[in-house]
């Protein structure tokens, strides 16, 4: 909990940062590079439209 000032700000910290790890995290896996760019691509765009609609 080092950095953190309560039980609760780690908390919500690392539930914000497995919500934003998983949609960016993309496991290894023998994938091309193409199709890797593609899903990136791809969880950017969702990324983009989550923050938009979020603002």
């Amino acid at each position: 909990m080092g950095g953190f000032k309560s039980p609760l700000s780690a908390q919500r910290f690392a539930s914000f940062h497995a919500a934003v790890y998983n949609t960016f995290n993309i496991q290894r896996h023998p994938i091309c590079r193409p199709t890797h760019r593609q899903f990136r691509a791809e969880a950017h765009n969702v990324w983009s439209d989550a923050t938009a609609a979020a603002a």
